[in-house]
């Protein structure tokens, strides 16, 4: 062992000033340093008198903490030669070296995942739209959360926590806060032809949430599902996890093709759907095929799963009825988001379950997460009824027209040639219908690196392929962020002449 002691480093100090007791930051160093190897086993200590003097502390300051790393074996003291770093250490585990380690998958017997584990492993057809975090355009879904009332907001929530009702700090109804479900349950059925009832609202965290829940309820793997073709990525995913097969089925301009849909499978458990407006080509599905829609479900004992992700955003008349509202058997499950009219970091959405549906949607919530957080919901129930949601909604459907006008008219004043595209009377985007022969994945890529984002029509494609196109929102971007962007785009797609990288491939 080494005969001469050890002197801490100049740069370590205790601070009076911390509210950790002395002895307790000199432990933490010591522990600490021995740990990472800066003492090294076999070290002599200073004795505890020199240490105290060069420290400006206490003797006893210094004994705590030698006493406590002796007890825990950090430290062996030897009569007549002083105190030691221990050649066994408690923490052998624990030791740190300089050089950082790469975290590796290891592939072990016994470490097997389940099947829908293994799933999960696999890259998801939402994942590369979930991992987009940045708000720039021309990101579709994503509202003017500038324009959001975040004064009324924070003052209903400051309400609620300055003198928080106990019922909202415990644990709560899974099925989600009965103001809440109420209010809800109301405006649905003034505003969307919903029939509901109160009981049949549960509250979740997103629509994703409750595409998941209805999926492992509804599903059996090797089942077989509809789904539109282009549809919705998330909803793909959501039923891909259960191990049913999908069946993409084509939409037109009288939307989901329920006889083709028939004629592809007609022994089909389940379908999923977004009627009102239909994502991503802002159809509406017709009362002819609405109707046909609900006998094949009766016929088929099939479910049927209506997506009402943004219908509150028509720009010509009110709303469209709910295909829930023409429902006489309860074959439909219906879900709503708050996440485009409010704000998506709110994580608030709402599934309207059949009546005997309810008890297994409530049990799987309370499963997955217990319920979301009372507070929030107990202000979004204020924010409808006092009357804030219906105004703003009303300055959004303005204000969302004016900016879809906007984009209109920059992409022809700049993309003339390029890029085509047409009004439409609801939704928050539009599809730019790419010209001269382009790849719109290509694109897609190509002016990603450049900052703008641009989802591709083709990656939501499963089976029947459409023009080259470009889902470009709008809601969320001012006038002079679209007009720039626009711009942008144009200068990209002009570069060159067409470059060759984002030509179609022969």
């Amino acid at each position: 062992m080494s005969k001469s002691a050890t002197a801490l480093p100049v740069t370590f100090a205790l601070s009076s000033e911390s509210p950790i007791p002395l002895y307790r930051q000199l432990y933490d160093w010591l522990r600490k340093a021995i740990l990472s190897g800066q003492l090294q086993a076999g070290t002599r200590l200073q004795s505890t008198r020199e240490l105290a003097a060069e420290l400006g502390v206490s003797r006893n300051t210094v004994l705590n903490a030698f006493e406590q790393l002796l007890a825990e074996g950090y430290l062996e003291g030897q009569v007549g030669a002083g105190t030691f770093v221990s050649h066994s250490l408690p923490d052998d585990m624990l030791f740190t070296t300089q050089k950082k380690s790469k975290v590796v998958a290891v592939s072990k017997r016994g470490r097997a995942l389940s099947d829908f584990g293994a799933k999960l492993t696999k890259p998801l057809a939402s994942d590369a739209l979930s991992n987009q975090a940045t708000v720039k355009p021309f990101r579709h879904g994503t509202p003017a959360l500038a324009e959001f009332p975040k004064k009324i907001w924070a003052n209903l929530l400051t309400k609620h926590w300055r003198k928080p009702p106990l019922e909202l700090l415990t644990y709560n109804d899974a099925a989600g806060y009965s103001p809440l479900r109420e209010a809800i349950a109301d405006y649905l059925r003034a505003s969307r032809a919903v029939r509901c009832e109160p009981e049949q609202v549960i509250i979740i965290a997103g629509a994703q949430q409750g595409l998941d829940i209805s999926a492992r309820l509804l599903l059996n793997a090797e089942d077989t599902a509809w789904i539109e073709d282009p549809g919705y990525l998330g909803a793909r995913s959501a039923l891909i996890s259960t191990g049913a097969k999908l069946v993409p089925v084509p939409v037109d301009d009288e939307g989901f093709d329920v006889n083709e849909a028939i004629k592809l499978s007609a022994k089909a458990k389940l379908v999923y759907v977004s009627p009102s407006h239909q994502y991503p080509l802002g159809v509406t599905m017709s009362l002819t095929r609405r109707l046909a829609l609900l006998e094949w479900a009766s016929r088929a004992g099939a479910w049927i799963i209506e997506d009402d992700y943004d219908s509150e955003y028509r720009y010509a008349g009110r709303p469209l009825a709910a295909l829930q509202g023409l429902d006489k058997e309860g074959r439909v499950i219906y879900i709503g988001t708050f996440s485009k009219v409010l704000f998506p970091a709110l994580r608030i959405g709402y599934v309207v379950a059949p009546p005997d549906l309810i008890d297994a949607f409530t049990r799987l919530r309370n499963i997955q997460s217990r319920f979301t957080p009372s507070i929030d919901q107990a202000v979004v129930a204020d924010f409808i009824n006092e009357g804030h949601f219906h105004r703003h909604l009303r300055r959004m459907r303005m204000l969302y027209r004016e900016r879809q006008e906007i984009l209109l008219d920059a992409i022809q004043r700049n993309l003339n040639g390029l890029i085509e595209a047409q009004s439409h009377d609801a939704g928050m985007h539009v599809i730019g219908w790419l010209q001269g022969g382009l790849s719109d994945q290509s694109v897609e890529n190509f002016i990603a690196k450049a900052g703008i984002y641009a989802q591709s029509l083709s990656s939501l494609c499963l089976r029947y392929p459409r023009p080259a196109g470009l889902l470009m929102g709008y809601a969320g971007y001012n006038e002079k962020q679209l007009r720039a962007a626009v711009r942008k785009l144009a200068e990209l797609l002009s570069r060159a002449n067409k470059p060759q990288s984002v030509r179609k491939s022969n």
